[in-house]
């Protein structure tokens, strides 16, 4: 007849003491540290159009999780192919606006994965050097990022005049479309600055026949 003392004695219990306190405090602290590490290169190359501080908050979180699961994982052989089981029916529908935050959400996966497997200095070094080529590629010049100008003439002269001048205050300049009406023409133009300076905007609403000139920054995915 089964008691109630051999409820306890199952491997339920005998699995408790299969990672030692020590060990558990140690890979959350790294983790804590990972995450807001992660955390805060997110925040430093964010270049969205609405900061999320909730998907920094889950980066740090999503460290830590996955630090805990792998811990249970290595602990057991039986428990790590009932996670894969339990894990496999777990589905996100949250859609993922920018591209970069992909990358974030593996990092931030594998720096735990790789804490909890105990190979603490290729997860602090990876993620040093993964934050590192994060901040040099997303934080570089503006100018160097594309630019769309919506310029709107009244004729063909005016958009010569006006298309002449823009090719002097501009490193490049590519049509992306053209729109012509009575008295009047529009013009889509792709732009890579020289500098910082966008003076020539003005210079270009200042001429005769030129209606109006809009700059707008372009992501790079244009919309034909």
């Amino acid at each position: 007849m089964l008691t109630f003392q051999d409820i306890f004695k199952s491997s339920f219990l005998e699995n408790a003491a299969s990672v030692s306190l020590f060990d558990m405090a140690l890979a959350l602290l790294l983790s804590f540290g990972l995450g807001m590490f992660i955390f805060l290169v997110y925040k430093k190359t964010f270049s969205g159009v609405m900061y999320s501080s909730s998907f920094g908050v889950t980066l740090v979180a999503l460290t830590m999780i996955t630090t805990l699961v792998i811990l249970a994982v290595t602990s057991n052989v039986v428990l790590s192919l009932g996670m894969v089981g339990a894990l496999s029916i777990v589905r996100f529908r949250t859609a993922i606006k920018e591209p970069l935050d992909i990358a974030f959400l593996f990092w931030a996966i594998a720096a735990g994965i790789v804490l909890a497997a105990g190979l603490i200095p290729l997860a602090v070094a990876g993620s040093v050097c993964v934050g590192a080529v994060l901040l040099a590629l997303v934080n570089r010049k503006s100018h160097l990022d594309p630019y769309i100008m919506v310029l709107r003439c009244e004729g063909g002269e005016s958009e010569t005049a006006a298309r002449s001048c823009l090719e002097r205050s501009v490193k490049r300049l590519v049509v992306k479309s053209k729109t012509v009406q009575a008295g009047e023409v529009e013009l889509q133009l792709e732009l890579r600055l020289l500098g910082e300076d966008t003076g020539f905007v003005n210079t270009l609403a200042s001429m005769e026949g030129v209606r109006s000139a809009a700059l707008v920054s372009y992501n790079g995915d244009y919309m034909g």
